[in-house]
C-alpha cells in the first residue's frame, strides 16, 4: 500500500475516534487578516493651546491614522488637580512650570519625559471700540469698570497678570474692578462680549479674535517666564504612543502651527 493511502486511512481512523469519544473536529483554515489595532491618547492641555492643538491633530493622524487623540482643555491648575485625584491622562501640557513641578514632586510624571513645548507673552486687551487706553496705568480710568483676569490660584495667566499689576503697584487700586475667570479663554470671551472693558490674556488668545485689540504687552521682567512644559503621566497605559506624539509636537510641522498662532518656539 502506498504511503499516501496509509496516511489517508490513518486520518479517517483518527477522525472516527474523535467523533466516537465526543471531541469536535478541528478544521484548519487560512489565518484571518488581523486589523491594525487602534490606540487612544488623552491629552490634558492648557486652554490657551486649544486652537493650535486642534489643528495639529489631523496633521499627526495623516501618518498615525490608528491613533485617536482626545483633548481635555482647561485651566492648568484644574487639570493638575484632576491628575492628582486619579483622573485619566496620558500627557499634560501646562501654561506654567508650577503645575508640572507639583506633579513631578509627587512622582506622577514618567521620568525623563518632561520638556518645554513653547513660550508665550502676556498682553492687555480691550474691546475694539474702546479708545484712550494705551498702557496698564490707564486701567485706573473711571471709564474702565471691569477688568477680566484669570483666577490666580489655578489659572497661570491670572498668576502672571497679578504679578504684573503688583510690580506696577496697581493691584490694590484695581482690585475692586477685577473680574476673575476660570481660564484664559473666559477672560477673552468677557472682553469680546463687553462684560469687561479690558482683560489680561496671552498674545496667542488675542491673535485668534477680531473683537479685541492689544493695548500693550507686559514686560517679561514683570512676571515669571511664560513657559509651556509638557510631560507624560506615569500612570499612562499608552506610553509608547504618548512618547511619539510628544516627539511630533517638537517637530517642524507642529512648530509651524504653534508659530502661526503666536507661540514662541525654539
Amino acid at each position: 500500500m502506498k504511503r499516501r493511502q496509509i496516511l489517508g486511512f490513518l486520518g479517517i481512523a483518527v477522525a472516527g475516534l474523535l467523533l466516537a469519544i465526543g471531541l469536535p473536529l478541528v478544521t484548519l483554515s487560512p489565518s484571518p487578516v488581523i486589523a491594525q489595532s487602534s490606540t487612544s491618547i488623552l491629552v490634558s492641555a492648557a486652554a490657551s493651546l486649544k486652537d493650535a492643538l486642534e489643528e495639529i491633530k489631523p496633521l499627526y493622524q495623516q501618518s498615525k491614522s490608528n491613533v485617536n487623540i482626545t483633548y481635555n482643555f482647561g485651566a492648568s491648575g484644574a487639570l493638575q488637580q484632576q491628575i492628582e485625584q486619579g483622573a485619566p491622562a496620558d500627557i499634560f501640557i501646562s501654561a506654567a512650570k508650577k503645575q508640572v513641578d507639583a506633579l513631578e514632586a509627587k512622582g506622577l510624571l514618567l521620568p525623563g519625559s518632561r520638556t518645554n513645548l513653547a513660550n508665550n507673552r502676556l498682553v492687555l486687551i480691550v474691546a475694539q471700540d474702546v479708545v484712550g487706553i494705551n498702557s496698564f496705568y490707564n486701567l485706573t480710568d473711571s471709564k474702565i469698570k471691569k477688568i477680566a483676569i484669570g483666577e490666580s490660584r489655578s489659572v497661570p495667566a491670572g498668576q502672571y497678570g497679578e504679578q504684573v499689576l503688583k510690580k506696577l503697584k496697581l493691584y490694590d487700586q484695581l482690585k475692586p474692578k477685577l473680574v476673575f475667570a476660570n481660564n484664559v479663554r473666559q477672560v477673552l470671551a468677557a472682553v469680546e462680549s463687553g462684560n469687561a472693558e479690558a482683560g489680561l490674556v496671552y498674545a496667542t488668545d488675542a491673535k485668534i479674535s477680531n473683537k479685541v485689540k492689544v493695548v500693550v504687552a507686559a514686560d517679561d521682567k514683570f512676571h515669571s517666564p511664560i513657559v509651556y512644559p509638557i510631560a507624560i503621566i506615569k500612570s499612562s497605559k499608552n506610553t509608547s504612543a504618548a512618547k511619539e506624539f510628544v516627539q511630533f509636537l517638537s517637530g517642524s510641522q507642529a512648530k509651524t502651527v504653534l508659530k502661526k498662532y503666536g507661540f514662541i518656539v525654539r
